[in-house]
């Protein structure tokens, strides 16, 4: 399993092999492209040497900033997201031990439990929730009983509705076509 987001190897593969750099880029995806959201965590190690969530949450607030507005932004929001990012880590620190793979491993959880726990961090609305769902159920191996269910419609097979179904650049240009006429039809809905 290789994720393919943003177009950058290396954020990919920070992306695939270190879940927490994954729930971090979910949360960092808004009002940004997706690509940058995911970027992020690496931007993120790069600038701070910080690759696990203990270290993220006891990082200096101001310093951390820092490393946010270094150009190129980690957002285009440092002060929120950098402050978001950090209370997420100490979220994971304080209730499952550090370990953001434990919101969708501990316990052999459903698709319905993973989206309850994921409902609980800072940052993750339920759509939000629904979308990183889907993305751990198609991309990431999650096989929780109901994880489409729970996840829909993200979770729709074949669908090209978020970063859930990004596997190539084709897939990226149909997620942002959908997303195009979404916006569209809402605004032709006022």
């Amino acid at each position: 399993m290789a994720l393919h987001i943003t177009g950058d190897t290396a954020a990919d593969t920070l992306l695939t092999e270190n879940p927490l750099a994954l729930l971090v880029g979910m949360l960092l995806d808004q009002q940004v492209p997706m690509e940058t959201a995911f970027a992020g965590p690496l931007k993120i190690e790069q600038r701070t040497g910080a690759t696990d969530a203990a270290a993220i949450a006891h990082l200096n607030p101001d310093e951390f900033l820092e490393a946010f507005k270094q150009t190129p932004a980690v957002h285009r929001f440092p002060g929120s997201m950098a402050a978001r990012v950090q209370t997420l880590c100490q979220e994971l620190v304080d209730h499952w031990g550090g370990d953001a793979a434990a919101l969708w491993t501990e316990g052999d959880p459903s698709g319905a439990e993973v989206l309850k726990r994921l409902k609980t961090l800072p940052g993750f609305g339920e759509q939000k929730a629904k979308i990183f769902l889907a993305l751990l159920g198609k991309q990431y191996g999650f096989t929780g009983d109901g994880w489409r269910e729970a996840s829909a419609p993200y979770g729709e097979e074949g669908s090209y509705r978020s970063v859930a179904d990004i596997v190539s650049p084709e897939s990226l240009t149909k997620v942002r076509e959908h997303k195009k006429a979404m916006k569209a039809a809402a605004k032709a809905e006022k």
